[in-house]
């Protein structure tokens, strides 16, 4: 989800189903304008009692972006008269409906570029943290507070999205106010570029899923499911999350997108700062018919575009969106085993072979185990845990063969050194955390928070 600005396309009144689809052929780029963008968020809780961080306390997150902006320098944007985000010149940090804290990085040219910020941003967000007494914890769900204690935050978005969320799914508003995630954004050249991304990267969803699963917990205790932020989107609206059948069709177009897009139903269109309910409404009715007067715009569907939540979306760019918050040491793992294999080509078709004759019933079944089980689950007879390792070996050499250096001559490979200890040893960090909890922290919630809030490493 992302704060909502209205456009240059607000005024330009769609004439023709085209216009849509030439809005993705429009935003390839050449090779050498590739960037790498990627967008952390981070559960917060109070230090004292490990419940999730309320957003309008004395101590809690509305204050910590005020503490943001006189440290960043970055400029608040309001909503209903209370800030709910700060834009900085090149990046910006938001909030999601039960005031996660998600920063949305610069596009970066290389893994280096995305380390610099991070490291940036953790160290201010740490510092106001610490003034209010919050810990931002490195798990994809809120672990301790129930959902009905999380307070919303003052978003108008959310006021139409919220009574929706109920009507289509039984855990959407989990999804809304306990999950948080990591997203890679990445670039393409042309449609058979970016339909042949778009189909890998739906392919290793289920690997990637239980590489990186890490929300084991919530309510307190432990939920039954390795990344339980990932089995919260099976139930939060089937017409727009998921994996998308038509995606491994070696015909699949930018008009199978805009096809699938047109057909899910909207959340509310903007007019001069009014915000108009259109729930249930799918856009092709408004694209046909139109709506009390409106007729559907540019700006429309560039809004709708980041309504729509399957594992990986095509905007302007393409997003991967299949991977919980992560420890602080592996989460430039995962813009840096993305960029090795999506912006090569020939790890990009070897990620491919690892999937390519799973069968679609094979593909949910591995999807849906893996939010259970992660690394554990077979497909073919093979564990995920060894197509995983494999996976990490592709991402290493096409690294390798890109070779960006950083100031020592080390290559990105450096942020692949983590994950491929763990994955050799057979773990992601929700084993990691389950093992803590039945053993070093007997059960214990305060140490479960004291264990799994950020540190910088200088501080650890």
């Amino acid at each position: 989800m992302s704060q909502y600005v209205e456009g240059p396309d607000a005024e330009q009144v769609i004439e023709h189903q085209s216009q849509l689809i030439d809005y993705f052929y429009q935003a390839g780029k050449p090779r050498q304008e590739w960037r790498i963008g990627t967008e952390y968020e981070m559960v917060g809780v109070s230090r004292r009692s490990g419940r999730a961080a309320r957003y309008s306390t004395n101590r809690g997150i509305e204050r910590l972006l005020f503490r943001l902006a006189d440290s960043l320098g970055w400029e608040p944007q309001e909503e209903e008269g209370h800030v709910i985000a700060l834009r900085g010149e090149r990046a910006n940090i938001t909030l999601e409906p039960g005031a996660q804290v998600e920063l949305s990085g610069e596009q970066c040219k290389t893994i280096h570029c995305t380390r610099a910020e991070l490291d940036k941003h953790f160290t201010h967000l740490l510092a106001a943290g610490d003034a209010l007494e919050l810990d931002f914890l490195n798990l994809g769900m809120q672990p301790v507070s129930p959902l009905d204690d999380i307070q919303w935050i003052p978003k108008t978005r959310y006021h139409f999205m919220a009574p929706y969320m109920e009507q289509v799914g039984r855990l959407g508003h989990r999804m809304m106010k306990q999950t948080a995630s990591v997203q890679v954004n990445f670039d393409f050249s042309d449609e058979t570029d970016a339909m042949t991304k778009f189909k890998v990267g739906m392919g290793l969803v289920p690997i990637l899923t239980a590489m990186f699963a890490n929300s084991p917990f919530s309510d307190g205790k432990l939920n039954g499911y390795m990344s339980m932020r990932s089995h919260v989107w099976t139930e939060t609206d089937p017409r727009r999350c998921g994996l998308l059948p038509f995606a491994f069709s070696d015909q699949a177009s930018f008009e199978d997108y805009t096809e699938y897009a047109l057909n899910v139903p909207m959340y509310f269109i903007v007019r001069r700062g009014q915000w108009i309910d259109m729930t249930g409404i799918p856009f092709r009715h408004y694209l046909e018919q139109g709506h009390d007067g409106h007729r559907a715009t540019l700006e429309d569907w560039n809004q709708h575009l980041t309504t729509l939540f399957p594992e990986v979306r095509i905007k302007r760019y393409l997003e991967l969106r299949c991977f919980d918050s992560q420890p602080h040491e592996l989460m430039l793992a995962v813009p840096a085993l993305c960029k090795g294999i999506f912006y090569d080509n020939d790890p990009l078709w070897a990620a491919w072979d690892l999937v390519k004759k799973w069968s679609w019933e094979e593909r949910l079944a591995a999807y849906k185990a893996a939010h259970r089980e992660a690394l554990g689950v077979r497909v073919q007879g093979i564990r995920l845990h060894d197509y995983a390792r494999e996976l990490v070996s592709i991402a290493w050499q096409g690294l390798e063969r890109q070779n960006e250096v950083n100031e020592d001559g080390e290559n990105e490979t450096l942020y692949l050194e983590r994950l491929r200890e763990e994955i050799a040893r057979g773990q992601c960090p929700a084993y990691t955390l389950v093992e803590q909890w039945m053993g070093e922290w007997n059960y214990d919630v305060g140490r479960l928070i004291a264990g799994t809030a950020y540190r910088l490493p200088e501080d650890a």
